[in-house]
Order: C-alpha cells, then sequence, then structure tokens
C-alpha cells in the first residue's frame, strides 16, 4: 500500500519539489515583524491562524484522529484564556489522508494560502519527510508530536515527542534489565522501523543481545502469518515491534493465534498508546509492554487536569495518549515562544525557544533550543485488562535530547 521503495521515493520527492515551488497569491496583512524572505503569516484582524495536518482518513488514521482532537482541546484551552499576543487561534484543519504526498501539498496550502503562523502535526516518519523540505524552504514552522527514530535536526521543525535516548534505547534497557538477551525485530516498511532497527541491531552489537531476525510490512498489511511463524520459530526473548497504524490490529491477533504470549514472549511496542490498544483489543494485549513518556495513569496534578478535559469535551470513554499528550503541549510551548518573542515572526520565535518549560501532564519540559527537541522522562508501559497502560519504570528525571546519540560509543557512524 504505502511501501517506501526507490520509485515511491522518487515520486515523492518530485511532489515535494512541485508544491514547494509555489507561491501564494493575493496580499494578505502580516505580522509586522515577518521576513521577506520568510512565510507570510496572516495576523490581520483579532485571529491567528495556525495549521493542523494529520491522517483524518487512511490506515494511520487509527492514531491521528485523536492527536487533532487534542490540538484542538489546547487551542479552545489558550483561547478561553485570552489567546496569544491578543489574538484567538483559529485552527485550519487538513487531512493528509495516510498519503505522504498528500502531506507535503497540505503543507504547502496551508503555508501559502492560509498563511498559518505555525503548523502542527504529521504522525509517520515518511510523513515528515515529505513536509521537511516544505518548510526549510518555506522558512515556516512545524511542531511533530510523535516520537521518532532520531538522526535529524531542522531549522524549521519542533520535535515534541521522544528522540530515540528517550524511548528506544530505554525500552531496550529495560529489556536488558529483565534479562532478555534476544529479541526479533517487526516493523511496518518504511523509514522509521528501518532506521529504528539499525539503532537497536547498534545497541544489541554493543550489549550482548543478539537479534533474532528482522521483518517488514507494507503500511496497512493485515496478512502477518508468515512473520510470527518466523518470530515463533526464533525462540527470541522478545519482540521489538515498530508496526504503525492498522496493521497492528492484524499482527496482536495473529501473535495469539500462534499461542505466543507475553509471559513467553513480550512484545515491546513503540507506537502502541492507549487509542490502539481500544481499537486492538485488550484481549490480544493485556501483559505487553510499551515503551512512551506519558500514560494517561501518569501520576501529577497537570494530567489529571489534562484527562478531565479531554474526557468532558469527547466523551468519558476516550483515552489520552502519548502523541496526543506530546501534541497538546506543542501548542502550550508555541504559545510561550511566541509570547517571550513578543512576535509571530518564525525566526524571532525560533530564537525565543531555547530554556521555555512547561508543567506538561508528563511532567515538567523543557526546550533545547540548539537541537528543537524537549526533554522528556523515559517510561516503560504494562498493558492492562482494562485498556489502561500502567507504568513499570521510569528514567526518574526528564533526559535531555540527544537525536544524534552523539552521548553512546556504539552509536558512532549510524548518522
Amino acid at each position: 500500500m504505502f511501501r517506501i521503495d526507490g520509485r515511491r521515493t522518487a515520486a515523492i520527492l518530485a511532489s515535494i519539489a512541485t508544491f514547494a515551488a509555489l507561491t501564494a497569491c493575493g496580499a494578505k496583512t502580516t505580522d509586522d515583524a515577518a521576513p521577506a524572505a520568510g512565510a507570510a503569516i496572516d495576523t490581520a484582524g483579532d485571529t491567528v491562524k495556525v495549521g493542523l495536518l494529520n491522517s483524518l482518513s487512511g490506515t494511520m488514521a487509527i492514531s491521528e484522529v485523536t492527536v487533532r482532537d487534542s490540538l484542538q482541546l489546547a487551542i479552545e484551552e489558550i483561547n478561553a484564556a485570552g489567546g496569544v499576543l491578543g489574538k484567538k487561534i483559529q485552527a485550519v484543519s487538513e487531512d493528509g489522508a495516510s498519503d505522504w504526498p498528500t502531506f507535503a501539498e497540505k503543507s504547502q496550502k496551508l503555508i501559502s494560502e492560509d498563511k498559518v503562523a505555525a503548523v502542527f502535526g504529521c504522525w509517520t516518519s515518511a510523513s515528515r519527510k515529505a513536509v521537511k523540505p516544505v518548510f526549510e524552504k518555506n522558512k515556516s514552522l512545524l511542531f511533530y508530536p510523535v516520537q521518532y527514530e532520531g538522526l535529524e535536526q531542522s531549522p524549521y521543525i519542533f520535535y515534541t515527542g521522544a528522540t530515540t535516548n528517550q524511548q528506544i534505547v530505554p525500552g531496550l534497557d529495560y529489556l536488558k534489565a529483565q534479562g532478555k538477551t534476544s529479541v526479533y525485530l517487526v516493523g511496518s516498511d518504511y523509514v522509521f522501523p528501518r532506521t529504528a532497527n539499525k539503532i537497536i541491531k547498534a545497541y544489541a552489537e554493543a550489549n550482548g543481545m543478539k537479534v533474532l531476525g528482522e521483518d517488514y510490512a507494507p503500511l496497512g498489511s493485515t496478512e502477518f502469518s508468515t512473520i510470527v511463524n518466523k518470530v515463533k520459530a526464533s525462540g527470541a526473548s522478545a519482540v521489538f515491534n515498530t508496526l504503525n497504524g492498522d496493521s497492528n490490529v492484524a499482527f496482536f491477533k495473529e501473535y495469539k493465534s500462534a499461542g505466543l504470549t507475553a509471559e513467553g514472549m513480550p512484545v515491546v511496542s513503540v507506537s502502541i498508546a492507549e487509542e490502539e490498544v481500544k481499537s486492538i483489543g485488550t484481549q490480544y494485549l493485556a501483559g505487553q509492554l510499551t515503551a512512551w513518556n506519558y500514560y494517561q495513569t501518569t501520576e501529577g496534578a497537570a494530567n489529571e487536569k489534562f484527562v478531565a478535559a479531554y474526557k468532558k469535551k469527547y466523551g468519558a470513554d476516550k483515552p489520552t495518549s502519548d502523541p496526543m499528550e506530546a501534541a497538546y503541549v506543542s501548542v502550550y510551548l508555541w504559545k510561550a515562544m511566541v509570547e517571550k518573542a513578543g512576535s509571530f515572526d518564525v525566526e524571532k520565535v525560533k530564537g525565543a525557544a531555547d530554556g521555555i518549560t512547561f508543567d506538561a501532564p508528563e511532567g515538567k519540559v523543557t526546550v533545547d533550543g540548539a537541537t528543537q527537541h524537549i526533554s522528556k522522562t523515559a517510561r516503560i508501559g504494562k498493558i492492562g485488562d482494562d485498556g489502561l497502560i500502567k507504568e513499570v519504570w521510569n528514567s526518574g528525571q526528564p533526559i535531555k535530547p540527544d537525536p544524534y546519540l552523539k552521548g553512546y560509543s556504539w552509536a558512532g557512524g549510524l548518522a
């Protein structure tokens, strides 16, 4: 479906080049401090626009619709408190449709036609890679809310989800501490799982852990009998799962059907959160592990407030999750940057970013201006019969982002 091969990559790059070359028609009032070479921002009247760019259809909608919902919640809260620099936020929502060229096209539309001050969204690394040159060419801001494979830094992207040393490495450290000496790698066939698994293999080699197999399935794939049979035959101590979207439904159903259990061969997932648990079914996931930075059950007053507000708006049965929380936080971080800068101007906002803190539902986070990532506490969780994820380990304090893994000797050459 969305297999990323050479021809597909070429098509994506061609689409990006076309979209990035577009320019807006018609004049609009812009922030008086906005540079002529950068994106024009419409600050006419008493509102300022921001873009919400998420897959509302396609294989990734299972994950991304609720991220859009949490963005809207943050915007409503900020507007109710007076807005940003005296202006109410007007959200313009677009559907990336689980299709990477569509993400690039919609990004250009939000920047050129809607003249947004920032865009919040994308989930897969393929979608982020597709829009990255659009934001860089237009000198416009993207706030990306999802954990990813690291080895990237863009002057026009703020990464509010975890980078590798805040999620994948802690997940591997946890398996090692539990005496797991071998892993099997299962992922979707695109940039995030392949890059993440390259990092996992380097970690394993340096830490006496064997990788007994590595398999990929196209995004949206529902056929996992062959892969699961290979996993079972390997006898691995654990599985590291980087599948995305609704492929997880088919994988875990097949996993249980093959007689594999969380007790005998646990799966650590880095893209399954509370919303996906609900969709997949707890009968298939109870006891399995996740590596994130936030759970609905994370303790603290800020999280109690967030969970209560989300459930009040969207329903008592609606769970919160890590990507939703990271998206929610991203709007508040942007607000703080704008207010510190005293301007919506992109370069001034970037210049004000370093050291910005926020009492987030996950705990205190701090923006690292050098990398445009944020500090995050790593958390390993276990999925319960009630569909909630309970923390079984955490890093004790926020981990400073290290997207290129410069602090790990075994990671040399990965970039």
